[in-house]
C-alpha cells in the first residue's frame, strides 16, 4: 500500500464522549499538594556540626599526616 504524503495541517483534536478529561499542557499531571516540611530540630543540627567537626579534622589529619 502507498502512503500519501503529508498535505497540511491534521485536524484539529476533539474530545471522546465519555473519555477522559484533557490533561494540561505541560509535562506535569496536577496531583494533591504536598505537606509542608517539618522545621529542622536542635538534635538535627547538633548530628550535622557534630559531623562537619570529625570531617574536618580527619582532613586535617589526612593533610598534616
Amino acid at each position: 500500500m502507498r502512503e500519501r504524503p503529508h498535505d497540511g495541517p491534521l485536524p484539529a483534536a476533539r474530545p471522546v464522549p465519555g473519555g477522559r478529561p484533557p490533561q494540561p499542557d505541560g509535562d506535569r499531571v496536577p496531583g494533591p499538594s504536598r505537606p509542608a516540611r517539618a522545621p529542622v530540630s536542635r538534635r538535627q543540627y547538633a548530628y550535622g556540626a557534630t559531623i562537619a567537626v570529625v570531617v574536618l579534622v580527619l582532613l586535617v589529619l589526612g593533610v598534616l599526616g
